[in-house]
């Protein structure tokens, strides 16, 4: 089984969810391919997703930020995006089963540092909450 995560830049969203699904898919014992890419992707890993995932156990520290052709698209079951955009700007997949999960882009708050590591955080539990969910059904 092969799964793809989606959003727009690939340094935080979706990052997390394949951190979270490869955690969750060695725990319940799923022999499940795991990817994640960006439409746009930025070119890093947000260092703030680093951090709150290091907060779960999860290290994220040594991924990368891809793009949709790092991704075998027409060998994926599911093909799961994280935002709007990428939910736009994502090709159809003949056979994959599509899922939309809009989250906010942590990425884009504003503040203190803590500030911005609490909408992380929340995100974060969002994103865990779904792909645990996700993980244990197929």
């Amino acid at each position: 089984m092969k799964v793809a995560f989606i959003c727009t830049g690939n340094s935080a969203r979706s990052q997390m969810a394949e951190g979270f699904a490869k955690y969750y898919a060695e725990k319940f014992g799923k022999d499940v391919k795991i990817y994640s890419a960006g439409s746009e992707p930025s070119g890093y890993v947000h260092p703030l997703a680093i951090e709150v995932m290091a907060e779960k156990g999860i290290d994220i520290s040594r991924n990368r930020s891809k793009s949709l052709e790092d991704v075998p698209l027409n060998e994926l079951d599911y093909l799961i995006t994280l935002c709007g955009d990428a939910a736009e700007n994502c090709p159809l997949i003949p056979g994959a089963n599509t899922q939309h999960w809009e989250l906010p882009d942590p990425a884009k708050a504003r503040g203190s540092k803590e500030e911005r590591l609490r909408k992380f955080r929340e995100v974060r539990d969002k994103i865990e909450e779904k792909v645990k969910a996700f993980i244990g059904e197929i």
